[in-house]
């Protein structure tokens, strides 16, 4: 039977399939059920859940407008699939639409244990759990971020974050004593709110400008770390940026605004998806496009499998998720598209659709929250077993309740490298995010 989590307890982690609980969050009790195993404790990080209920803010600033030019190699590319795009006809504003998308408001540094997420709708914060205890996280505020909508940390940048938000995207980056972060050349000099009680400061080293000075709300790194791209629900078109070089090219597919855009963890694909239901695979070798649509409404979850060889989709109108199987190998872009059923998410909680999904690095384990429901079920997130030969296939093991009055999850992501099993974070609307780690390997486990 699925583990289910009774009103008034708390979630604490998995140990082999069971989702353990207890009467209240305390460091006392993660160290005994996985800190004895992990050998260290995941704190929970409050923070003021309500400045994120104001509904997303559909005004532009049109003091922030920039053009910038195509640099050589990639971008130059980009740039002629540009000329030969449509022009649009119309630009939709989908800012209604935008609370159902995932926002991956969560973002987890790769290589160590530090968090970043949003936590009002114009500040961030990092919090570092291997930092002594006692020290206070890193609030990351200036007056040029404003409207946050998504981060992600960059890929073997060291400690850079990316934050989108009205206008652009802020580019942050640790200064520890006696080695400041360096500003890109070219850029203006700007310094934000740094951290309190803590020896790692952050400095805001550069702002990259949207087209038209459009609210981004789409992100997502190459892995590699060079290319970023970025979207807006008011636009038609993404943007390809050389963070170092502080260029971007904008690329067209299509009439609707972004909704989604995911690099492949390889670097060979990307996916695109817009709030019309369509949405683009492309090969990054040539960047050529397949469109795709969808009877189940848009894509508001997308999560690609540890290989690249297949992502897994959550749609705004259904249970049932999607998993696009790529035929051959890059750059091929010949790909199957087949249904993954979550039949216990309509048979137990009572819910029509899904409202976010995250997928363990490892493949193994899927976070899915979702809509309404009974409310006995109603804010809880289904945790999965996943397996993946030879098709995707999902087991629940059951549910992880927050702590506080009535919590929902606001957002979620999965540690990527963690080495000793899933680690998901979740951030509540009842103020506190917390760490749940899944622990089911059996060299882990004593």
């Amino acid at each position: 039977m699925p583990s289910f989590p009774h009103p008034g307890s708390v979630s604490i982690c998995e140990i082999n399939r069971d989702l353990i609980t207890a009467e209240s969050l305390s460091d006392d009790v993660a160290k005994d059920t996985y800190g004895k195993i992990l050998g260290m404790v995941f704190s929970p990080v409050p923070f003021q859940s309500d400045q994120l209920a104001r509904p997303p803010s559909p005004e532009q600033d049109d003091q922030q407008v920039a053009t910038t030019a195509p640099t050589k190699g990639l971008l130059q590319t980009l740039q002629g699939i540009l000329n030969r795009s449509l022009t649009p006809l119309f630009h939709p504003n989908h800012v209604n639409l935008l609370p159902e998308v995932d926002l991956q408001g969560v973002s987890w540094h790769q290589h160590k244990h530090i968090i970043a997420f949003i936590s009002g709708p114009n500040q961030v914060i990092v919090r570092d759990f291997e930092d002594s205890e006692g020290k206070e996280p890193c609030i990351l505020a200036n007056e040029s971020q404003r409207e946050v909508k998504v981060l992600e940390w960059r890929p073997n940048g060291g400690r850079q974050l990316s934050v989108a938000c009205n206008g652009g995207i802020c580019i942050w980056a640790a200064s520890f004593p006696g080695s400041a972060a360096s500003v890109r050349s070219g850029a203006s000099s700007f310094l934000g709110t740094l951290s309190r009680g803590s020896g790692v400061r952050y400095t805001l080293v550069d702002f990259l400008r949207s087209h038209n000075g459009e609210q981004i709300s789409a992100l997502s790194w190459s892995p590699d770390g060079r290319y970023l791209a970025s979207g807006s629900y008011e636009s038609s078109s993404f943007t390809i940026w050389d963070v170092a070089q502080g260029l971007g090219t904008p690329i067209r597919r299509g009439l609707g605004g972004i909704s989604m855009l995911k690099w492949s963890p390889t670097g060979d694909y990307f996916f695109s998806a817009k709030f019309d239901g369509t949405f683009y695979l492309w090969e990054t070798n040539t960047w050529t496009s397949e469109p795709w649509s969808s009877t189940s409404g848009f894509v508001k979850g997308a999560s690609w499998d540890p290989d690249g060889h297949m992502i897994l989709l959550a749609f705004s109108k259904s249970s049932t998720l999607g998993s696009i199987h790529f035929a051959s190998k890059p750059p091929s872009l010949d790909a199957h598209l087949l249904p993954v059923e979550l039949p216990e998410i309509m048979s137990l909680t009572n819910s029509q659709t899904t409202e976010k999904i995250a997928w363990d690095a490892s493949g193994e384990r899927l976070a899915v929250s979702f809509k309404d429901g009974d409310e006995l079920y109603r804010g809880l997130i289904a945790i999965y077993d996943v397996r993946r030969t030879p098709l995707i296939s999902a087991s629940l093991i059951g549910f992880i309740r927050g702590p506080g009055d009535n919590p929902k999850p606001l957002a979620f992501s999965f540690h990527d490298k963690f080495k000793q099993g899933p680690l998901l974070f979740v951030c509540w609307s009842s103020g506190f995010c917390c760490t749940y780690p899944l622990i089911f390997r059996s060299h882990v486990l004593p």
